[in-house]
């Protein structure tokens, strides 16, 4: 009997000497889970129409994976970009100011430039500019840009170069979405495929599911520590070229509109296989996503629909710089619902460094602001009290509720948006001192800008006043009835 009790006795002894030692080691390693850095993967679509997604509100566009991330997170309903086309809106996310404030004016890269100011290669992402890839890498954080960069052509402005330590993708702003060979031959220097520096010669993947590939390939290389993998589709932007079967899902729809479902219910499918990527390797409670676009959808050249917002790509009505943007973060970080403020694409700079664990006082001189108190509801102020936008004689302010849009060539149009979200009932003439108010505000921050590095053609400007004559309203009216 003694020997027994001995032996129960030894046996519990080690048995609550494992528990101590097990048990102290499971819950550091639970700790560790949740104080240790986020990943963060961030999606940018690419000329992509406001309504054009289920979660949008759209019954024509199949995005089930897009819809889904929407109801794990939280949606912006009034998110905009800081311009409204490609190149200047990627400048200003990837630094969190807005760009004019460093001569990156409205306008693309290398683009239809004049010959005042820079030319040619010589357009770029201003050198002297940090990016968040700059400011995350810092923080310990492997980088990816995975697509489009069109932020410069010259060796010197690389993604590479610019805080990224992976880059598969292309230098320029559009591309074919199938591989380039002696049928298809590359245009320009900047639409051939790199991986790094080396051309990569991508003949049989489509283009959209090998970004996605890659960014896959980068998540699982890098599980073992934080990573940040910018995902920059060149979807849905022309040509506008969707796989068959894709295709084959819409025969319901004709032309340039079935190109786009086509290509868009490519886009989510790919995201979608990202983000299970994500779940089946345990990292989806860690890592911050945040899916946007870059600018308004250009109705009149991909037939994307901005519905109920007046404008498109190019102008700044809200068709032009308002956008869909979700946020997903779980384990109670982001909560799921609606956040009804305007927020800007200036902001992820500063909420990406701070998830990361970064203090905001080390960004330099930023316009955006870190979003995560005001999800959180730790602050319940609008994250800006204005927002401006400015292409050369064009520019806008928003102010509260109250936008007034400025013109080269007609008076100032002023809008309510608190009632008024398409633009359709111009009030500069029952409210003239708030025109005159809102004028001197938007005079005020522009003086605190860079000149211009590089200009259009002065004929541009003309086409884009006239292209948005042609579809400020009649765009979006002619879509729904399609």
């Amino acid at each position: 009997m003694t020997k027994l009790i001995q032996k129960k006795f030894w046996r519990n002894h080690w048995l609550m000497l494992a528990v101590s030692v097990v048990m102290p080691i499971q819950s550091y390693a639970s700790q560790q889970q949740e104080t240790s850095p986020p990943n963060i993967l961030f999606i940018l679509s690419d000329d992509a129409g406001y309504a054009d997604f289920g979660f949008q509100g759209s019954d024509v566009m199949r995005t089930p994976n897009l819809d889904k991330l929407a109801s794990q997170g939280t949606v912006f309903t009034q998110a905009y970009v800081s311009a409204a086309v490609c190149g200047p809106s990627r400048a200003g996310i990837l630094t969190g100011k807005y760009q004019q404030r460093f001569g990156y004016e409205e306008n693309n890269v290398p683009g239809y430039m004049s010959q005042s100011g820079l030319t040619g290669d010589d357009m770029g992402l201003p050198l002297d500019q940090k990016t968040m890839a700059d400011y995350l890498r810092e923080r310990g954080y492997k980088t990816a840009l995975i697509g489009k960069w069109h932020q410069g052509n010259a060796d010197r402005f690389h993604p590479t170069k610019r805080g990224f330590d992976e880059f598969y993708g292309f230098r320029g702003g559009a591309r074919s979405y199938f591989g380039f060979g002696a049928q298809n031959p590359v245009s320009y220097p900047e639409d051939k495929l790199e991986r790094g520096f080396a051309h990569f010669q991508e003949s049989k993947r489509y283009l959209t599911e090998a970004l996605a590939t890659e960014t896959v390939e980068f998540i699982k290389r890098n599980q073992k520590h934080p990573f940040f993998v910018f995902l920059s589709f060149n979807a849905v932007h022309t040509p506008m070229e969707a796989k068959p079967a894709d295709l084959a899902q819409f025969s319901n729809l004709k032309g340039k509109r079935q190109q786009l479902a086509a290509m868009t219910l490519s886009m989510d499918r790919e995201i979608g296989k990202v983000l299970n990527t994500l779940d089946e390797l345990g990292l989806s409670d860690n890592t911050l996503v945040v899916f946007t676009n870059d600018n308004g959808g250009p109705s009149d050249t991909n037939a994307s629909n901005n519905g109920p917002l007046s404008g498109t790509k190019a102008n700044h009505l809200e068709g032009g710089i308002r956008v869909p943007f979700i946020m997903r973060w779980p384990a109670g970080k982001v909560s799921q619902g609606e956040y009804p403020n305007p927020i800007s694409t200036l902001d992820l700079l500063p909420t990406f460094f701070s998830a990361a664990g970064g203090n905001e006082q080390q960004l330099a001189a930023i316009d955006g602001v870190d979003l995560l108190p005001f999800i959180k509801q730790e602050n319940n102020s609008p994250p800006h009290s204005r927002l401006y936008w400015k292409k050369e004689n064009r520019a806008a302010i928003r102010d509260g509720n109250w936008k007034l849009l400025r013109f080269p060539d007609r008076p100032a149009e002023l809008y309510d948006l608190s009632k008024d979200i398409s633009e359709m009932h111009d009030l500069a003439d029952m409210y003239p001192e708030r025109v005159a108010q809102l004028y001197e505000r938007l005079f005020k921050w522009e003086l605190t800008l860079e000149r211009p590095l590089w200009q259009l053609k002065r004929q541009y400007e003309g086409d884009a006043m006239m292209r948005m004559d042609n579809y400020r309203i009649t765009s979006n009216q002619e879509m729904k009835q399609k």
